[in-house]
């Protein structure tokens, strides 16, 4: 095996458990909301990147119009804004407002 086959295999080892630790991981608002925690990652093959987070303990009050009776939702992940300890994604998951709230 040449010495660029073997660095190629391992670079795509590393990015194998790069996205594998991203399960597990709880999701945010950049507003600091609970989102959800990451059940699975889907995967676009062709391109070796990451196009979806599919989450499960979704925080109810974001999600009980929309998520009604299932299991849990896809956030693209063009969404994300930071991956650390937890994952950041923009405020678009955040509940719209009742317009009753406002009075």
């Amino acid at each position: 095996m040449s010495a660029s086959a073997s660095a190629d295999e391992a670079e795509g080892t590393r990015r194998a458990q790069d996205i594998t630790t991203l399960i597990g991981r709880e999701v945010y608002s950049s507003n600091g909301i609970y989102v959800g925690e990451i059940e699975d990652v889907r995967l676009d093959l062709d391109a070796e990147r990451v196009t979806g987070l599919a989450m499960a303990a979704l925080n109810d009050d974001l999600f009980a119009d929309v998520a009604r009776d299932v299991r849990g939702v896809i956030v693209p992940y063009r969404w994300v804004r930071a991956v650390g300890d937890v994952v950041l994604v923009h405020d678009l998951v955040e509940r719209p407002r009742d317009p009753d709230e406002d009075e």
